[in-house]
């Protein structure tokens, strides 16, 4: 009896990679089509060039070093937003003056874009890695503290109960109860914080490459276009594109599948 839905689940799974890769060859023919028609490499060059362009940037060893510098600096900058996205929503979600101060501080802050910070932070750091940190934080805190608010505010007043009458407060009542009840929505966060994080980052690169002449994935998208080598734009692009899909299935899709999807908790 149990082999039938597992059967059914693979099934599903390839049919939906099928799908996924049938649009994606559809999408790829079209640009290749039109690019040909068009004959200008300058505006878009073909998928054909940027494939080969990709390859060769790769075999070089340049945009892979690019990615490594980028990724180094997402990470302790989308891990600090995290960590402080987790104490304000704990705070928020446990005393009232901590709901008052992140509903101010969200109302304030969210609707400002992370990019426009970068002036202020050029100023206060100075070109370099803690100016990319601050608006990577800025970028990553807030939606983040948002969703996971948003998740334990969801909690019944049960489980809440019955975590107290177990002795929990605060920050242990947060970890035992209310993080494993709020999890599609704290996953749902980490995934809006990991997208406005990444491409903030590709963002004040360019901006930063115009002063500093080194960084990451965005300052070799940057020198190319300078370079007006617009196959390896595309190829930076692309890469932008492919790291995006491979975080998303290559941690959060298996995160969800072994926390949110296996205690039942979504579809």
């Amino acid at each position: 009896m149990h082999l039938i839905p597992t059967d059914l689940d693979a099934r599903a799974r390839w049919a939906g990679r099928l799908r996924r890769g049938a649009v994606l060859a559809v999408i790829l023919g079209a640009w290749e089509g039109y690019a040909r028609w068009l004959a200008s490499p300058l505006v878009l060059p073909a998928a054909s060039a940027v494939a080969r362009a990709l390859v060769r940037e790769m075999i070089s060893g340049e945009i892979l070093a690019r990615v490594a510098v980028s990724l180094e600096v997402l990470v302790v900058g989308f891990g600090i937003g995290a960590a402080l996205a987790a104490l304000l929503a704990t705070l928020a979600s446990t005393t009232r003056l901590g709901a008052d101060v992140l509903t101010l501080l969200t109302a304030t802050m969210n609707p400002l874009p992370a990019i426009a910070l970068l002036p202020v932070a050029l100023l206060w750091f100075g070109i370099g890695t803690p100016s990319l940190l601050f608006v990577i934080v800025h970028a990553v805190l807030w939606p983040m503290a948002l969703s996971a608010h948003a998740g334990f505010s969801a909690v019944s007043p049960t489980l809440r109960r019955v975590g107290r009458s177990l002795g929990l407060r605060g920050p242990g009542l947060a970890v035992r109860i209310l993080l494993p009840a709020a999890f599609p929505q704290v996953l749902s966060g980490l995934r809006v914080g990991w997208a406005f994080a990444w491409r903030t980052l590709i963002a004040a690169e360019l901006v930063f490459g115009v002063s500093s002449g080194s960084g990451g994935l965005g300052w070799f998208i940057y020198e190319k276009k300078n370079q007006l080598d617009m196959p390896e734009v595309f190829a930076g692009l692309l890469a932008v594109v492919v790291i995006g899909l491979g975080v998303e299935s290559g941690v959060f899709a298996p995160l969800e599948a072994r926390t949110v999807r296996r205690w039942g908790m979504a579809a």
